[in-house]
């Protein structure tokens, strides 16, 4: 078993200042920034003086993002912290923008980043880019959209998580209690394919008009690949809401925190557009059968939902769904070509998806 580290609480700035001697020295500084919990475990930039003030430029000297303190250190990441998070994970220019939006969503009090930051499950942020700043960042939206092969998607999903672990102290085994965790913890980042997409972008439904930049932060637990049918509507829509309902994720009331995102190649999307199906008519048709009967269940989570239902004043009901409503299940039309989708859980501590815009600092 692994010793947890001990945890230096001092602002990121004065630690990394302990460490600006050996910056010129690429293997000396990436030896001190990792033995001092600075890293993710991979090789990082070195976050020099001269780096920072690179990243920065395009930004106003007193800009301060609407960024709530980050748990479980509660301390709110300052314009030279995000940067400096960014130079170490290797982002391209013009990029801290876009990270301060992504924290400000998470900061978010819907979001319960204390939950997900310090939980024994698997928990992270997911980060949905749209709008123009996805082309302008060059972040993926085809093939391989959750893997590797894009800088932006690489390098900004692993800023914010720095961000997370340096400034909110969120450390493995110290913050950060997860039993396992997942790959996404190194780096979650991807984009709506809005130019394959047949139907309006995802940020539309969230309240937002077409052009703004947006991010989205969903917290999720993983995720499991599906083959989807092109037969019929209704044999996709079977596939995806049986794949909901997998696994031991059970909240109060549904299945995770009564939220469900699917990443729906555009192919699919196409084919249900062609056969008259829109994003909210395949919202309602996988909630009409995303769910299961309690009896399916172990008898202690039958039991905790038939009290939450009681404690809730909703009806007694022999089944558990896989989210509260058709718009909880969020749709995303990204990747590329083929019929292979993706379900993504949200965490069952209780959680919510936010939308920020993302604005010039």
């Amino acid at each position: 078993m692994t010793e947890a580290p001990a945890v230096d609480v001092r602002p990121l700035r004065a630690r990394l200042g302990d460490l600006a001697s050996t910056f010129d020295d690429w293997a000396e500084a990436n030896e001190r920034l990792y033995r001092a919990h600075l890293t993710d475990g991979l090789p990082v930039v070195p976050p020099s003086g001269a780096r920072i003030a690179a990243m920065l430029e395009g930004t106003s000297a007193g800009a301060q993002p609407d960024i709530l303190p980050i748990p479980p250190g509660f301390a709110v990441p300052t314009m030279w912290e995000i940067a400096a998070c960014a130079v170490m994970a290797g982002c391209a220019p013009d990029v801290v923008p876009l990270i301060a939006a992504a924290l400000g969503a998470v900061s978010d009090p819907a979001f319960n980043l204390l939950g997900i930051q310090t939980t024994t499950g698997a928990a992270a942020p997911l980060f949905i880019v749209n709008g123009p700043v996805a082309a302008a960042l060059e972040v993926n939206a085809g093939h391989n959209v959750l893997g590797p092969g894009q800088r932006a998607n690489a390098t900004i999903g692993r800023a914010l998580r720095l961000v997370l672990q340096n400034v909110g102290l969120a450390l493995p085994g110290t913050g950060d209690m997860a039993t396992q965790g997942h790959p996404g913890k190194y780096t979650w980042l991807i984009a709506e394919n809005e130019a394959a997409s047949p139907w309006a972008p995802f940020h539309t439904t969230r309240g937002f008009e077409t052009q703004p930049s947006t991010v989205t932060a969903v917290g999720a637990v993983g995720n499991v690949e599906m083959v989807l049918p092109v037969t019929s509507p209704e044999a996709l829509v079977t596939t995806i809401a049986r794949s909901m309902t997998i696994g031991g994720n059970i909240g109060r009331l549904s299945f995770g925190a009564g939220e469900a995102l699917v990443l729906l190649p555009p192919e699919c999307a196409h084919y249900l557009t062609r056969q008259g199906v829109s994003r909210a008519d395949l919202q309602r048709a996988v909630f009409a059968e995303a769910s299961v009967p309690l009896a399916w269940l172990p008898q202690n989570a039958a039991a905790r939902i038939r009290t939450a239902r009681e404690e809730a004043g909703l009806p007694s009901s022999d089944v558990v769904s896989a989210v509260r409503s058709p718009e909880s299940i969020l749709v995303v039309v990204t990747g590329g070509v083929g019929h292979k989708a993706t379900f993504v859980p949200t965490w069952g501590g209780g959680t919510a998806a936010v939308t920020r815009e993302v604005v010039p600092l």
